[in-house]
């Protein structure tokens, strides 16, 4: 049998897989068995923000390897307190908890709400306000703070204490705040998985407003959209507001599974001994690995990731039967007048890696792509939409 037939018998059906078996990577280029080579716009859904096998965060990973695989958290490792550090320095919040992924980030941000408005507002005080549309994991909890019914079909009974406002629609959050007592709000500032939609900066100020006005703790969902994806470091860092609590996971890591959730002044000291844990959280290899990512998001990166924005953007828009491009910096949803399925699949055969989104198609290439590639991918994506458009 061939990849694609082992796959099927030996591994469950939760993936719509493409007809690509990658076996190697290096940079912006992915390379399947038969030696085809793809410009990967994809970077493992946001997770390689320094494409494949970077040789600094390569030589980080490798080196701590040798020393020190795993202990536990009873015992003090070195690169969990740099990484952490790191965070705070960059973000200007308090402290870090790390975990595997974003969902348990989530996980983590939601107790940590429910907790700090039981103690001051008494156990009543619970329930979460998230958005519509949005996505914040796939466990039971994060599943029920997903704002979006297709994700939840079959998997009901949900944890309950969750309530959906309207996206870009302030008076959904202020009846919300009226009408529930309310722990957290918690918000994704570009919606990725529900079509790569920023939220408009007059909203995200105003729901920043609500919470600290009513004591009510701000999470800012970064799984996505952190780590320098959008231009800032942080995608929240685009709209001028301090969140109490930020997650983040996918490019933290740069390949390795991690997670993060960074408390600010309100949160930093909610969780107590035994309150919260994780086995592998803040690994020493994860760590080091992330260590040597989140080092290098510094301001020409970052201009750069605006910079390459702004070229996809006017390709994209200029060119016949692309309706819209959305999103920020790295993290771009293209609205096009035909089939997105046959795009991508039109893409493949032309060497380029996409993603969809909803209707869109998702582009998330890794931050530091080479300007060459870039304009080479981005034409043959242009070549594929007029081909689909015939």
């Amino acid at each position: 049998m061939n990849i694609f037939q082992e796959d099927k018998q030996y591994i469950a059906g939760t993936y719509n897989r493409f007809p690509v078996d990658i076996e190697k990577g290096k940079g912006a280029i992915a390379i399947d068995s038969n030696g085809n080579k793809y410009i990967d716009f994809t970077s493992g859904i946001g997770v390689n923000i320094f494409g494949y096998c970077d040789e600094v965060w390569t030589n980080a990973v490798s080196c701590q390897a040798g020393m020190l695989q795993h202990t536990s958290n009873l015992y003090y490792t070195k690169p969990c307190v740099e990484l952490a550090k790191l965070l705070v320095q960059k973000t200007n919040l308090k402290k870090v908890f790390f975990s595997n992924s974003g969902a348990e980030a989530n996980e983590c941000a939601i107790k940590t709400a429910r907790k700090y408005a039981q103690d001051k507002k008494g156990k009543d005080y619970y329930t979460i306000l998230t958005l519509k549309n949005s996505f914040h994991g796939r466990t039971i909890t994060t599943l029920a703070a997903t704002g979006q019914d297709v994700f939840h079909k079959n998997f009901t009974p949900l944890t309950e204490g969750f309530v959906y406002g309207e996206a870009n629609n302030i008076q959904s959050v202020k009846d919300a705040v009226q009408q529930n007592k309310l722990a957290g709000i918690m918000i994704e500032v570009i919606q990725g998985e529900g079509g790569v939609n920023a939220l408009d900066a007059s909203f995200v100020k105003e729901v920043a407003d609500i919470a600290n006005k009513n004591d009510i703790i701000l999470i800012v969902d970064e799984v996505q959209t952190g780590n320098g994806r959008t231009g800032k470091f942080y995608g929240y860092m685009n709209f001028d507001i301090m969140p109490d609590i930020v997650t983040t996971a996918k490019g933290l890591g740069g390949g390795l599974p991690i997670g993060a959730t960074i408390f600010g002044e309100k949160t930093a000291d909610v969780l107590k001994a035994s309150d919260h844990g994780s086995t592998f959280g803040g690994n020493p290899v994860c760590a080091s690995g992330a260590v040597s990512i989140v080092k290098r998001i510094d301001e020409n990166l970052l201009k750069s990731v605006c910079e390459k924005s702004e070229y996809i953007k006017s390709e994209l828009l200029k060119t016949k039967g692309v309706k819209s491009v959305s999103g920020m910096g790295l993290m771009l949803g293209v609205e096009v007048e035909c089939d997105t399925k046959e795009v991508v699949n039109k893409c493949i055969q032309k060497g380029l890696l996409v993603l969809t989104a909803k209707s869109k198609i998702r582009l998330l290439p890794p931050l530091n792509i080479d300007n060459e590639l870039l304009k080479e991918g981005i034409a043959i994506l242009k070549q594929a939409i007029q081909e689909v458009l015939v």
